[in-house]
C-alpha cells in the first residue's frame, strides 16, 4: 500500500501530463511554488496559472538525466538522451519488468538514489531491487520524470515491438520464400541435368515435329498456301532437274514402254498428266492415241513445255495449264486416265502422291485408271565402310582439329546415295504396298515392322530404302520400274539411313526392327523417319 501522501500525489495528477516549460498548471501539489507540504491545497491565481508563474519570476522546470548532470526541457528529451548517449532505454526496462505506475516511480527513484551503471540495470532480472517502499519517495524535488505518464512508455514499447515483430515477420517470410525458390531452382536444375542427354538425342525430332498447323498432316499439302509452295515449285523451274529425270532411262523408258505397249488404255481417252514438267508423258499419251491430254504444272517449266508441244505439233491434243492441281479449273469434269511421275526419294518424299490422290478423287471417272497403280517401299542392310568413314571418321581429324562432336549432329540427316551392290548384306524386305486406286492420304504415314535376313557376314553400316513401281491394271504388257540396289538396269539411287555405331551381323541372322514414316509438320513435303534396330532408336530427316 502506498503512503497517503503518494496516493494524494497520484490522484492529484491529471491522466495525461503536459510536458515542457510553461506547463506548471499540470504539476502535482508536491511541486507547486513555495514548497507546500503534502496535503496542502495549491494556491493558483484565478486569472490563470501562467500569469501567476510569470509574476513570481521563477525559471521553467527542467528534467535531469538519470546518469549525468545534464538538464532537458522535457522527459522525452531525457529519455532520448539516455538512449543515444548512455545506451539505456527506459521503454525496454518498463516493458521487460512489466512495470505499472508505482513500479515506474520506484525505478526512477532507485536510479537517482543508488546510481547503478547502465550495464547493471540492463542485466537485472526478477526480483528487481527497487521493490522497497522507500523508492516511492522522490529523490529530486520537482522531478519532471516522476510526472511522466507510464502509459506513454508502455504504448511506445508496444508500438515499437509491434513494428519490430511485423518487420521481423515480413523479413522471415521473405527469407522463407527465397529458400523455397532456391529449393525449386535446385530441383529444376537436377531435373534438367538428368534430362539433358535425352533432350539432345530427340531435339531435332522435337523441332521438326512441332505442331505449326491446326490441320492434320493428312491434308497438309492440299492446304498449303501458294507462297508456302514457291520454294518447292521454283526448284522445278530449273532445267537441270528435268534433264536429270529424262536421262534416267529406267524411269522414262518404263513409262514409255507402258504407254506404247498398252495403247488401248489411252486410245480416244481423256488423260490428265499431274505435274507434267516438260510434257514428256503427255506426248507419249498423245502418240498412243489419246483424244485429249490435259497437262498441269505449277512451276515455270510449263512455258517451255508449251513450246515443246508446239514444236512437235501436238498442241491440238495437249492443253497445258499452269497452277496447282488443287486450285486450277480443268476444261472437263472427268478424265479417263491419270498419269504422273510423282515418286520422290524413298518413294514418298515431296508428297506429290497427295496431289495425285486429290486429282483421282475429284476428276477420275468411274472405271478410270491411275498409273503407276502399284508401288512398294523396301529396306535392305548395307555394309559400306568407305562411305561410313567418309561421313563420320572424317570428323575425328579436320585439318588437325578434333570435330568428332559433329558426328551426332549429322547422323539424323539421311542421305541419298548410289550404292554398290557388293555392299548389300541382306535380302530386301517390303515395308509398304500402295495401291494408287484406293490409297488415302492418311495411309501415307505408317509404322511397319520388318525382318532383314542377312546374306553376308560383315559390319552393318546402314539401312537403305528403295522403291518399285508397277503398271498392272488392264495392261496386256505389264511393266516394272525397278529401283532395287542390286538391279543391273537401275541407277542404284537409294535413301541411306546410316548408323553411328557399327553392328556386326552373320549369315543367317535376322535383323528385326520397326520403322515409322511421317510427314514433317513444319514442311509436309519432307519426311521424318524413325528407325529402331537392335534396341537402338534414331530419328532421321529427309528434306
Amino acid at each position: 500500500m502506498a503512503p497517503p501522501w503518494l496516493q494524494e500525489l497520484h490522484t492529484g495528477w491529471p491522466s495525461k501530463v503536459l510536458r515542457g516549460a510553461g506547463a506548471a498548471h499540470s504539476l502535482s501539489p508536491l511541486l507547486v511554488p513555495g514548497g507546500a507540504a503534502p496535503g496542502a491545497e495549491p494556491s493558483l491565481s484565478d486569472s490563470g496559472s501562467d500569469d501567476a508563474w510569470e509574476e513570481d519570476g521563477e525559471a521553467p522546470l527542467q528534467a535531469r538525466c538519470l546518469f549525468c548532470d545534464r538538464f532537458f526541457s522535457s522527459p522525452e528529451d531525457v529519455f532520448d538522451h539516455c538512449s543515444s548517449d548512455h545506451r539505456f532505454s527506459i521503454e525496454m526496462v518498463v516493458h521487460k519488468h512489466r512495470l505499472d505506475f508505482y513500479g515506474y516511480i520506484k525505478l526512477i527513484n532507485f536510479i537517482r538514489m543508488e546510481k547503478p551503471t547502465v550495464e547493471c540495470l540492463i542485466s537485472i532480472s526478477a526480483p528487481v531491487p527497487w521493490e522497497e517502499e522507500k523508492y516511492l519517495k522522490p529523490v529530486l524535488e520537482d522531478d519532471l520524470l516522476l510526472q511522466y505518464d507510464v502509459d506513454d512508455v508502455v504504448d511506445s514499447v508496444h508500438t515499437s515491438c509491434s513494428l519490430g515483430v511485423t518487420e521481423a515477420s515480413s523479413l522471415l517470410e521473405r527469407l522463407r520464400c527465397a529458400e523455397r525458390r532456391a529449393e525449386l531452382a535446385e530441383t529444376a536444375l537436377a531435373r534438367a541435368q538428368e534430362d539433358l542427354h535425352k533432350m539432345k538425342q530427340f531435339a531435332q525430332d522435337f523441332v521438326m515435329n512441332a505442331e505449326v498447323r491446326s490441320s492434320s498432316a493428312a491434308g497438309a499439302v492440299a492446304e498449303l498456301q501458294e507462297d508456302e509452295e514457291d520454294v518447292y515449285f521454283s526448284s522445278y523451274g530449273h532445267y537441270g532437274i528435268h534433264e536429270e529425270m529424262i536421262k534416267d532411262k529406267v524411269r522414262t523408258e518404263s513409262y514409255r514402254d507402258f504407254i506404247y505397249h498398252n495403247p488401248h488404255i489411252f486410245r480416244d481417252k481423256v488423260v490428265l498428266d499431274v505435274g507434267c514438267g516438260t510434257g514428256i508423258l503427255s506426248m507419249f499419251a498423245a502418240k498412243a492415241g489419246a483424244k485429249k491430254v490435259i497437262a498441269v504444272d505449277q512451276s515455270e517449266i510449263i512455258y517451255q513445255a508449251m513450246d515443246i508441244v508446239r514444236l512437235n505439233r501436238l498442241e491440238d491434243t495437249i492443253s497445258l495449264i499452269k497452277g496447282r492441281i488443287e486450285e486450277v479449273d480443268l476444261p472437263v469434269e472427268k478424265v479417263d486416265v491419270i498419269i504422273s511421275e510423282w515418286m520422290g526419294y524413298f518413294l514418298l518424299f515431296e508428297s506429290m502422291l497427295d496431289s495425285v490422290i486429290y486429282a483421282r478423287n475429284k476428276y477420275l471417272a468411274k472405271g478410270g485408271s491411275v498409273y503407276p497403280d502399284i508401288c512398294s517401299v523396301s529396306l535392305v542392310a548395307v555394309g559400306d565402310f568407305n562411305k561410313h568413314a567418309n561421313r563420320f571418321a572424317f570428323w575425328d581429324d579436320v585439318y588437325g582439329f578434333n570435330m568428332s562432336c559433329m558426328k551426332k549432329a549429322v547422323i539424323p540427316e539421311a542421305v541419298v546415295e548410289v550404292l554398290d551392290s557388293s555392299t548389300l548384306l541382306s535380302e530386301g524386305c517390303v515395308i509398304k504396298w500402295i495401291d494408287c486406286h484406293g490409297v488415302s492420304v492418311s495411309e501415307l504415314e505408317f509404322t511397319s515392322e520388318f525382318t532383314l535376313t542377312v546374306t553376308k557376314t560383315s559390319l552393318c553400316t546402314a539401312i537403305a530404302g528403295y522403291f518399285d513401281i508397277y503398271f498392272e491394271k488392264n495392261c496386256n504388257h505389264k511393266s516394272l520400274n525397278e529401283r532395287k540396289p542390286n538391279s543391273t538396269v537401275c541407277c542404284n539411287l537409294c535413301h541411306l539411313i546410316e548408323f553411328l555405331d557399327l553392328c556386326l551381323v552373320f549369315v543367317g541372322d535376322e535383323l528385326k526392327g520397326k520403322i515409322t514414316i511421317r510427314k514433317n509438320r513444319k514442311d509436309p513435303r519432307s519426311l521424318i523417319i524413325t528407325l529402331s534396330v537392335k534396341d537402338v532408336k534414331q530419328t532421321y530427316s529427309l528434306q
